[in-house]
């Protein structure tokens, strides 16, 4: 159970004043709320970190301040000046002025009474906002505060500024975040002292109070010290939580799994292809560790197109042999739905019975699914996010699969494993995203892994070129050629981050101008569309009906159409490395000769010209990983995100992998010295993993 001393910031959002249902709406839209939770809570307003300050600090007489600038004046409130009846367009004036000279403040479509309220005839009051000049005189339209003096108080002297959604305000979550921060309770001090002393970073509840109430604009920066501190806090959280599993793992009786190898066979003579070397010993490792006496926690890292899936279905047929189930877990409905087609032949030819569940399925469907499941007549469920849902009951999950880890925090990955009869499911983990040797240790501290380096027989090689914008017509030539042959082209644009295009207006963009020039026979696929819209649009590209598929970055894993065999990515000096190779693989998996083009806008910068003749020069995902990782950290290479750190709620830092490693050691170090927390900064560790969600890792320990 977690200590009731954090029950006030594990709360309902709706208990802090001022946040009623309309509001806990607007906040579920704009928070980032882990899985599993449906309503915001007072520790997720703690986690909705700012973007950036305004600065009120500047308080003027009248006749220094600077038009254009943010200030804060006292005022004297002077006169009223109401719009004439029935005439909206005139603005409600009312007319204010300290020793030094006048300013009328200026409000459109006021509601008079309010206004009289806030700005007594004379009565001082403080007020801030953007003043200007408007013709000789000074105006504030719409001041963002006025406070009387004895709510002088109340007023931000540096006003964080939050990412918002339609309706909410900042000054709503600013009140929210101060009320929050006075519900953390005293905890006690988790990281070591010397630690602390040495970056100079503030205790806990200071930290937040400094990010969220800062005295210092410098304080809201993520590479200052209270961010800093909060971003080491959550990773050394995960990383704990990584080494307890591992320790557990070794130290828990497990459950052997043991098959007869009659399904297996099966779907090998179904499968068009032999196994590779590497799958045949992937699939080795597997079955020991199934055999094993503990539960199976394997990473299994593949590139692009090197048979993950087979060797993940031949896994789950092991749990299926000993009379179990297996899942298959993706962090998208649309992989969701690939895996599910990709396996559902091979299933059929051995016997399976498969289902599928992601957020789409509702209702009276969703419920058979269900009811299918707990019957043990679904023996693979293969899903989205959507499996991680309490009425999700298994008859025996034995094998649960997760594909794209990185897409997914060590608190998923346990709530899966903890679906099992006696949380005794072995788990495997996959990703397409190749992890150099220095990442695999502080990502995936607490797995096993198996590689996988060849491609299966069958894959053609792929010839990448790169070629100015310039040259866009040449190739729009060399498609039609190729297009009357039979070929299906992908046509990648773009996130266009500082531009006033979104990434959709682009993609629509060179829609239209390749229907213009192809016709019918070009199809669009973006975020914006519905779940049904994008299997839709896939599907019709799968089947041919479209010839040229124009899409965002969502194409980017497990789409599979075999027939498409040309891949254009549009300002590829955009792109990461890991990502230009991710989209590369789309292509080359049919008989037809491939190819990358990576448009670029000349001149290229040094780093881009360097990703690109990579490209260029090998289809080794391992040795384009290491690359990316020398041109740019480790942000991109286990995630979507151009620059980062996946997956978390505040430690995208700057400095974020060397906080990374620093918090593997120590989590090592502790769990060597106490492996049950039971020291005093082993029992402030506890507190730790419970304010950043890590309870399915605090259950290890509970017993102790």
């Amino acid at each position: 159970m977690r200590p009731s001393s954090l029950n006030p910031l594990f709360a309902s959002a709706q208990t802090l004043s001022g946040i009623g249902p309309r509001l806990i709406l607007l906040l579920k839209k704009c928070l980032e709320l882990p899985p599993g939770v449906a309503e915001p809570r007072v520790i997720d307003m703690l986690w909705h970190m700012p973007t950036g300050v305004i600065d009120r600090r500047a308080e003027p007489q009248l006749a220094a301040a600077v038009p254009g600038t943010i200030v804060t004046l006292q005022l004297r409130v002077l006169k009223h000046k109401p719009p004439p009846r029935g005439n909206k367009k005139v603005p409600y004036k009312v007319t204010c002025e300290d020793d030094t000279g006048r300013i009328d403040l200026v409000f459109f479509h006021a509601e008079r009474k309010f206004i009289e309220k806030q700005l007594p005839v004379g009565e001082l009051r403080f007020v801030s906002g953007r003043i200007e000049r408007y013709g000789e005189a000074l105006q504030m339209a719409h001041p963002d505060y006025i406070v009387s003096p004895e709510a002088r108080d109340e007023l931000p002297m540096l006003e964080p500024v939050y990412p918002l959604t339609a309706g909410l305000s900042g000054k709503i979550v600013v009140k929210a975040t101060r009320q929050a921060i006075d519900r953390i309770p005293d905890l006690p001090e988790w990281q070591d002292e010397r630690w602390l002393a040495a970056r100079n970073w503030p205790p806990f509840k200071e930290a937040l109070s400094r990010v969220h109430h800062p005295t210092d604009a410098q304080d809201v920066s993520n590479g200052a010290g209270p961010w800093q501190r909060l971003a080491y806090d959550e990773l050394l959280a995960g990383q704990l939580a990584f080494a307890l599993v591992r320790q557990n793992l070794k130290a828990e009786r497990g459950r052997r799994l043991a098959g007869d190898g009659s399904i297996q066979a099966k779907i090998v003579d179904a499968l068009p292809f032999s196994l590779t070397t590497s799958q045949k010993t992937a699939l080795g490792e597997i079955a020991e560790d199934l055999a094993a006496p503990h539960r199976m926690l394997r990473l299994l890292q593949g590139d692009v197109g090197s048979g993950k899936t087979v060797v993940a279905l031949m896994a789950m047929a092991v749990a299926i042999e000993a009379g179990a189930q297996a899942a298959l877990m993706a962090p998208t409905e649309v992989l969701a739905r690939q895996h599910a087609e990709t396996i559902a032949p091979l299933a059929e030819a051995a016997g399976l019975g498969i289902g599928l569940l992601t957020g789409r399925e509702k209702g009276k469907t969703r419920d058979a699914i269900l009811e299918r499941l707990l019957s043990g007549e679904i023996q693979i469920l293969i899903g989205t996010h959507a499996l991680f849902q309490s009425d999700v009951q298994f008859k025996d999950l034995a094998v649960a699969v997760i594909d794209e880890q990185h897409r997914f925090g060590v608190h998923q990955r346990l709530a899966l494993q903890a679906k099992g009869a006696n949380n005794d499911t072995n788990v495997l983990v996959m990703t397409a995203t190749p992890i150099p040797r220095t990442l695999l240790m502080t990502h995936y501290g607490d797995l096993d892994v198996s590689k996988l380096t060849e491609k299966p027989a069958g894959r053609k090689p792929i010839t990448t070129k790169a070629i100015p914008l310039e040259l866009l017509e040449r190739l729009i030539d060399r498609i039609r050629t190729q297009l009357a042959e039979g070929a299906q082209i992908y046509w990648v644009c773009p996130l266009i981050e500082t531009s006033e295009l979104s990434d959709l207006a682009a993609a629509e963009e060179r829609f239209a101008h390749l229907r213009q020039t192809f016709g019918d026979g070009v199809g669009l696929l973006h975020g914006g569309l519905s779940g049904k819209e994008k299997d839709e649009t896939m599907a019709a590209f799968a089947e041919g009906q479209l010839k040229i598929l124009v899409a965002t970055t969502v194409i980017e894993v497990g789409v599979n159409v075999p027939n498409a065999n040309i891949m254009v990515i549009e300002h590829a000096e955009r792109f990461g490395l890991a990502q230009l190779h991710q989209l590369r693989g789309r292509v080359g998996r049919g008989s037809r000769e491939s190819f990358c083009m990576l448009l670029y806008k000349a001149p290229l910068g040094e780093t881009a010209e360097q990703r690109l003749k990579m490209m260029e020069e090998t289809e080794d995902g391992f040795k384009i990983a290491e690359k990316d990782l020398e041109l740019r950290g480790g942000g991109e290479i286990l995630g979507a995100r151009q620059s980062g750190a996946p997956g978390f709620r505040v430690a995208e830092v700057p400095g974020y992998e060397n906080l990374l490693a620093a918090a593997s050691d120590d989590a090592a170090l502790v769990l060597a010295n106490d492996p049950n927390l039971n020291s005093p900064r082993g029992k402030a560790l506890r507190t730790l993993l419970y304010v950043f969600e890590c309870d399915e890792a605090v259950r290890l320990f509970r017993a102790a």
